[in-house]
């Protein structure tokens, strides 16, 4: 599968400052693939590890960090030798690995020549654990489900893409029709690559929502294998309740919609697990739409989204035909979908807020900071082009430009510019 975050892998290998690269991500984004593919195609070897399903490689580095000591350790492991300059080492799922983490510090200072990626797709959950972490040592880089562009890509429409990319809106008019019938396709398949690789395979969506389902119960049974106890039941609670929480009109969490009378105290840890799992993505509320925005954010007041938009479906056990024809029988759950899609496109370069008045006469779904500016953002699932809210932002606020995405072509207007919802990547 074609990823654009290989890119920026090849960026990281020739960085004049490179140190060990962390490549975090949820399960089944495909870290894995894309670190193998990396290694193949971009050095003379590559040495996987993978230190969640061998016993011996967790305790590689719990003796000590004596570099040779390590290496020698992997070349036996692996039958050849290592050569630094021409090898990529893999530490997949390095959370399991004892001191796992704070041995990369001591590779970037004592044998910088190495090339490393870790991934680990728990990573956020282990350093709620007090792990040791080497900060300033390494690199990051974030992995998420593809987008609607890396979806484009995959299916054979490169040359469209193209033009989307480029932003030639006037070729692009005459494509809406299709474009919005390949939206609604990437809103039942999603981004999760083996759900994408099955459909350009078989083009069956009964399949591809098979493959779904695994995915959810994989996820579901990370909760009892890796979180606290006595926390899997709210964790099940949260989870099972993001359907919900999405479908009503006004979609910040309600946390006695999950149980009733119930308060953030209790699920506060709850939800703090699947944000560090990269299972959902939350999106705080802001006081006061200014640069920088995450120093107005209302940690307490949010909104959670699924990672990834297919599962919400299968979640929510949406069948194809609603989706991929022009079907009324969703109402305000299409609402929900299409918010759940621009979060899932935003979030990948973007961090993101939104912003409701005091007296909840106007609320702005989503805001990001870019280049010094606050961008309001507006997200219609059809046609309806009433913008209140977008518009008394506007005028009490007066940012640079306000942005609605909706299934409407792309046009400037005064103070606001509607785009494409198939064009939200290119924000």
């Amino acid at each position: 599968m074609l990823r654009s975050l290989y890119k920026d892998l090849v960026k990281w290998k020739y960085s004049t400052n490179r140190k060990p690269l962390i490549l975090q991500g949820a399960r089944q984004v495909g870290k894995t693939w894309l670190m193998r593919e990396f290694g193949k195609t971009e050095f003379e070897h590559a040495v996987y590890l993978n230190f969640e399903s061998s016993e011996r490689l967790k305790a590689l580095f719990s003796i000590d960090f004596d570099i040779k000591r390590i290496i020698s350790i992997i070349e036996i492991e692996v039958g050849h030798k290592i050569d630094a300059d021409k090898c990529l080492l893999i530490f997949d799922e390095i959370q399991e690995a004892d001191k796992g983490l704070t041995a990369l510090k001591y590779f970037y200072e004592q044998a910088p020549q190495y090339y490393i990626i870790a991934a680990g797709s728990l990573l956020g959950v282990s350093l709620q654990k007090n792990v040791s972490f080497p900060v300033g040592k390494v690199d990051f880089m974030r992995m998420y489900p593809m987008s609607f562009f890396e979806f484009l890509d995959n299916i054979g429409q490169n040359l469209l893409l193209e033009y989307l990319e480029s932003e030639n809106w006037s070729v692009i008019d005459a494509f809406n029709d299709k474009l919005v019938s390949f939206l609604r396709l990437y809103y039942f398949i999603g981004g999760m690559p083996e759900a994408i690789a099955n459909y350009i395979e078989f083009q069956d969506l009964n399949e591809v929502r098979a493959i779904q389902e695994k995915i959810l119960l994989g996820y579901e049974n990370d909760f009892a294998k890796h979180a606290p106890t006595e926390t899997v039941p709210r964790i099940k609670l949260v989870w099972n309740h993001l359907i919900g929480q999405l479908a009503k009109e006004n979609r910040k969490f309600v946390y006695g919609q999950v149980k009733k009378g119930s308060r953030a105290k209790e699920f506060e840890a709850a939800i703090a697990w699947l944000v560090d799992a990269g299972l959902v993505l939350k999106v705080n509320i802001v006081d006061k739409p200014t640069i920088p925005l995450n120093a107005y954010t209302d940690f307490d007041v949010f909104k959670l989204f699924c990672l990834d938009v297919g599962l919400l479906n299968a979640k929510a056990q949406v069948s194809p035909k609603i989706l991929l024809e022009k079907n009324n029988i969703l109402t305000e759950f299409k609402g929900a979908l299409t918010e759940q899609f621009v979060a899932q496109q935003l979030k990948i370069k973007h961090e993101i807020f939104y912003w409701s008045a005091q007296n909840a006469t106007a609320e702005i779904d989503f805001m990001i900071q870019k280049k010094n500016e606050v961008f309001p953002i507006e997200v219609k699932a059809e046609e309806n082009l009433k913008s209140k809210s977008l518009k008394v932002f506007f005028d009490k606020f007066q940012p640079k430009q306000a942005i609605r995405f909706s299934m409407n072509n792309y046009r400037v207007q005064d103070w606001m510019v509607n785009v494409p919802l198939y064009g939200v990547n290119n924000l």
